[in-house]
C-alpha cells in the first residue's frame, strides 16, 4: 500500500509496502532521464512495469503479470506537464490535471492539494490518516533536487 503525490513540480511518495503482513520500508519513487517513475501497488508487478518501461515501452514486451493483475498496481509517469499511467496495458491513462495521487492513501493526498498543500505536505497528511502507508518519505523535483 502507498501514496504518491504530485503538484507540478514536486513528487513524493511514502516508504512503506506490506509484504507477508510485515511493514518494510523501501523507495518507490525513481529517476529517469529527465522523467520521474513512481510505482505504487503491488511490488514485483511495479517493478515490472518501471524495467519495461526503461527499456523502451515497446507495446509487445509489456509484462504478462501486469494484464493479470487487472490494474492492481501502476507505474506513474512525470515530465512536468503530463502524467502518464500504464497498470493493464501498453498505452496510457494521460493525465492533464495540475494535481495527481495514486495509491491507496489517494484521496487524503489530493483532499490535502487541493486545500493548497503542496505534495510533500499531501503525503504527510495521507500517512497520518491511511495506516497503511508510512515509514518516512521520498522527494523528487523534475530536473533536480532530491531527499
Amino acid at each position: 500500500m502507498s501514496v504518491i503525490a504530485w503538484d507540478g513540480t514536486t513528487l513524493a511518495a511514502d516508504k512503506r509496502i506490506v509484504n507477508g503482513g510485515i511493514a518494510k520500508t523501501c523507495t518507490k519513487i525513481f529517476r529517469h532521464e529527465k522523467e520521474l517513475l513512481g510505482i505504487t501497488g503491488d511490488w514485483d508487478i511495479g517493478a515490472e512495469l518501471r524495467e519495461w518501461y526503461k527499456a523502451g515501452a515497446v507495446p509487445a514486451d509489456f509484462p504478462d503479470e501486469a494484464r493479470k493483475d487487472d490494474g492492481k498496481a501502476g507505474l506513474s509517469v512525470f515530465d512536468g506537464k503530463t502524467v502518464r499511467v500504464y497498470s493493464a496495458g501498453p498505452f496510457p491513462l494521460i493525465v492533464e490535471d495540475k494535481f495527481f495521487a495514486a495509491g491507496s492513501g489517494r484521496d487524503f493526498a489530493y483532499a490535502a492539494m487541493y486545500l493548497g498543500r503542496g505534495a510533500i505536505e499531501a503525503v504527510r497528511i495521507a500517512c497520518h490518516f491511511q495506516t497503511d502507508c508510512g515509514s518516512g518519505y521520498d522527494i523528487l523535483t523534475v530536473g533536480g533536487g532530491e531527499s
